[in-house]
């Protein structure tokens, strides 16, 4: 299939299919799918936060390498105490529609996110706000009903007009960001470049586009109609492409593509039989030939440029078992495992590599029967506990509170107060250390603990961690400085 490619791509060059854009043009960036809404107060999905997070603003945004939170349209903040933060508004910020921005704007905007009638799906993220009070013409003063550690990171979320925070979903809503929406349709949105946000105006336009084809992207990118292909575009198709003169741009990415276990049924609720599934597996053979090369082989949960890990790539705990399959069949034979179910979503890029993993396990002893779903029907059978194994992706590890939502017992799906703990892990001395990390807004002591946190899943494996994904972009001429955030954000598109 490579050398089709390759064929093609070369018969594409000789036929004129080079980059021609203007330099006065809108930058075009294309997406396999498209957002699920520009509705920033609703929107979940990897594309949809992109494109809000260009054309709306929170308080703070989050560093492009370390994740840690950044003043956005705050200027500055300090704490008073445990429960209550001052923020000072940066002066001069306009929405799009050209009205100042004042701390009415911010206090509507937390009002409305923690309504119930909202029923914004990030209404948690406000859920411990007791009240925001407006104190002069850019001063204002949060105040928590307890401790929350990751207040300042939550503060990313955007800030809407005072009259239009609490709208009903759908409605077209006035940003903060360096972008405002000229036109939106299921397959086209169009950004205009504005002044007046935290950023300078950005020199040009934006268009999103989505080409669902992956040969239909590489074709337009190379007549010279596109100019950003970000994580869309596959390692063989990459490499033709970066033959034929399109930059391929690269970064660690902040993500986490891991092998998720149902830690209470027989066999998988033995921590050994897990560590099983981790030895059965060549997770750097993975990397180099499913990813190309692009990626990292996970050493933790979180990335280790982490503010967490500090860069190291175990994160505090012990390493992961290495590649062992013999180890890996004894493990196996020893908790009675013999046979389970893999499910994975019906991505080509994903079917490929649940059949790699599968036959791995296979190798080790282990019968493994694939079963691909739609991706909402397989989260479905996740929530409900209805697997056994299943690939799944965290998209953006933005903040090491995830792991609370991840691995606490009171996340496990229809037991708690909400959560993704799909593996069903419950560990006390987990839940201690991930509340105690949720409560102290201190850098150190969460730091402490959530490396204490990282040690006891490494013990665990609740879930095998198996790889970083990079970051990767293929770029034209004209969009050669774009390099996206760690999470896989776009706000470079604005420089």
């Amino acid at each position: 299939m490579a050398r089709g490619w390759v064929k093609w791509l070369t018969g594409c060059a000789l036929a004129g299919c080079a980059p021609q854009g203007a330099p006065g043009e809108a930058i075009e960036v294309l997406v396999a799918n498209p957002p699920a809404n520009l509705d920033p107060r609703f929107t979940t999905d990897a594309v949809g936060m992109r494109i809000t997070r260009l054309t709306h603003a929170g308080l703070s945004r989050l560093d492009e390498d370390t994740l840690e939170p950044r003043p956005y349209l705050a200027e500055r903040w300090s704490w008073d105490g445990p429960l209550a933060l001052d923020v000072t508004l940066r002066p001069g910020l306009r929405f799009a529609s050209g009205a100042a921005l004042g701390p009415e704007d911010v206090c509507a905007t937390l009002d409305a996110l923690a309504s119930p009638r909202l029923a914004s799906p990030h209404r948690g993220l406000v859920a411990a706000l007791a009240r925001c009070e407006a104190r002069g013409p850019l001063a204002l003063r949060l105040t928590l009903r307890e401790p929350r550690a990751t207040l300042l990171s939550d503060m990313e979320l955007p800030v809407l007009r005072r009259d239009q925070a609490g709208a009903p979903a759908g409605a077209e809503l006035d940003g903060l960001g360096p972008f405002q929406v000229q036109s939106a349709t299921e397959n086209e949105i169009r950004l205009l470049p504005r002044g007046g946000s935290p950023l300078p105006r950005p020199p040009r336009g934006v268009v999103v586009r989505v080409v669902r084809d992956e040969t239909a992207r590489a074709t337009r990118l190379l007549a010279g109609r596109a100019d950003v292909v970000p994580n869309a575009v596959s390692p063989p198709m990459l490499a033709a492409l970066e033959a034929h003169g399109i930059q391929v741009n690269e970064r660690p990415g902040a993500n986490l593509t891991y092998l998720l276990a149902h830690n209470e049924r027989p066999g998988l609720s033995n921590a050994s039989a897990r560590r099983g599934l981790a030895q059965a597996l060549d997770r750097g053979l993975l990397v180099r030939t499913l990813l190309g090369g692009h990626g990292r082989v996970a050493g933790s949960f979180l990335p280790p440029e982490s503010w967490v890990c500090d860069g190291e790539p175990a994160c505090g705990g012990a390493p992961l078992p290495g590649f062992a399959p013999e180890a890996a069949r004894r493990a196996f034979q020893e908790a009675g495992l013999r046979r389970v179910t893999l499910l994975c979503s019906t991505d080509r890029q994903r079917v490929t590599m649940a059949r790699a993993v599968a036959q791995m396990l296979g190798d080790a002893g282990l019968e493994v029967e694939l079963l691909p779903l739609d991706l909402g029907v397989m989260l479905h059978r996740l929530s409900a506990g209805d697997f056994e194994l299943a690939i799944l992706q965290i998209p953006e590890l933005t903040e090491p509170n995830l792991l609370r939502w991840f691995f606490h017992s009171s996340a496990i799906p229809g037991r708690g107060k909400g959560g993704a703990n799909r593996a069903r892990h419950a560990s006390p001395e987990l839940d201690r250390l991930l509340d105690e990390a949720s409560l102290d807004p201190g850098r150190l002591p969460r730091q402490a603990r959530y490396r204490a946190a990282m040690g006891l899943l490494h013990q665990e494996l609740p879930v095998i961690p198996l790889f970083h994904e990079a970051q990767v972009s293929a770029l034209s001429p004209r969009a050669a400085g774009f390099r996206p955030s760690a999470e896989g954000r776009w706000l470079s598109l604005a420089r």
